[in-house]
């Protein structure tokens, strides 16, 4: 674990890292107000990989150590991210997104991921969970609402030791009713650095420009007014 400096933060908290913009920014907000953070990376058989080795990396530059947990969510599959026979869905434009659940939902992961991530965090003795859960740009997952983390709050508190102690577990996500220009906007006004941050489904470093995460993530840095700093990046290393 990574202890941070300054006097004005205080406790502890363990965030959950998928290396996207959300839960990036969710990493810069945590550290900005936790004196320890624990960055928790999921190895769950995606199809989209090179997302784990870059939010190490981010972690790693932040000064953080990160945790990477491996389970295999391709035994269950159901979705174009960890079953590789279902194709990601590409789209010329965000219009074209169809309402309902998409095939990139892979069936209850952030239930999972919040109940392996409260296991740990009893273990290290940490009580608040970050994530970077919004609804404004994924109104069709249903693992990613108010309502949501309400019920999966309840349940690790009922059913982990914090039933029998004052001290309670508490799922935070700051950006659950922001836009994704808006979670970028705060990130750059802390300092965040996007350059290793991954979205795109199609399991490249380089992004495809066609699934709708892809689509989504372009939409929200123009709304900013700014390059991606992915983009930059790679233009920087001769990759695009």
């Amino acid at each position: 674990m990574k202890v941070r400096g300054k006097k004005t933060k205080k406790g502890q908290a363990l965030v959950l890292l998928s290396g996207g913009i959300d839960s990036t920014t969710a990493l810069y907000w945590a550290s900005q107000r936790y004196e320890t953070v624990v960055p928790v990376i999921f190895d769950y058989g995606q199809r989209h990989r090179a997302e784990i080795q870059m939010a190490q990396k981010t972690a790693v530059r932040m000064g953080f150590k990160p945790r990477v947990i491996k389970i295999d969510l391709r035994q269950v599959g159901g979705s174009a991210l960890t079953d590789k026979r279902i194709e990601v869905p590409s789209f010329k434009k965000i219009e074209e997104i169809k309402e309902g659940l998409p095939i990139t939902y892979v069936p209850f992961r952030n239930g999972i991921f919040i109940s392996i991530a409260a296991a740990l965090a009893e273990t290290l003795g940490l009580s608040d969970i970050i994530c970077g859960f919004n609804v404004i740009d994924s109104p069709n997952y249903p693992d990613t609402t108010g309502s949501f983390i309400r019920a999966m709050e309840k349940a690790i508190n009922e059913g982990t030791g914090a039933k029998f102690s004052q001290q309670k577990f508490r799922i935070i996500a700051p950006f659950l009713k922001k836009k994704k220009s808006e979670i970028i906007a705060y990130g750059l006004s802390v300092g965040a650095d996007y350059s290793y941050s991954i979205t795109c489904y199609s399991g490249s470093e380089i992004p495809c420009g066609r699934c709708s995460a892809c689509l989504l993530r372009a939409q929200a840095w123009e709304e900013v007014s700014q390059e991606d700093h992915l983009i930059s990046r790679l233009k920087k290393e001769g990759k695009i």
